[in-house]
């Protein structure tokens, strides 16, 4: 449904540096790297990007107000584990730590890190 989204970050070295750690253990690559703006997606196998510049972009410019949420898939439980734990190794800051979200449904396993500015990054599997 979505094609691509990006947010706007107050320093793109340091963004650029988590999101490059975080996003790789979801089978995520860099797509496109400037001066000001980066992107993110998944060039092979399952979930591949149609959008071959990316489907996450970053661009150096004033944070959202307020910051959104964005939530990447994680192939299993254990990628889920695997994104919150090079989030927290790269800086981020912990917004619920990885295990089940029953409220969504019964199998929804998730972690949530802050971004260098304050966006509530989110990795999901919906499987067992």
């Amino acid at each position: 449904m979505i094609d691509h989204m990006g947010i706007t970050v107050s320093d793109i070295g340091k963004s650029k540096a988590l999101y490059l750690q975080v996003l790789a253990v979801l089978g995520c690559v860099l797509c496109r790297s400037g001066p000001g703006a980066v992107s993110f997606g998944v060039m092979e196998g399952p979930g591949k990007s149609a959008d071959p510049g990316g489907d996450f972009w970053i661009s150096e410019g004033p944070p959202m107000t307020p910051c959104v949420h964005v939530t990447f898939n994680a192939a299993s439980r254990v990628g889920v584990d695997v994104f919150f734990t090079a989030g927290l190794a790269a800086g981020g800051i912990e917004n619920g730590a990885p295990g089940l979200r029953a409220r969504y449904h019964p199998n929804s396993y998730a972690a949530f890190v802050l971004d260098p500015d304050g966006y509530n990054i989110e990795a999901v599997c919906h499987a067992n």
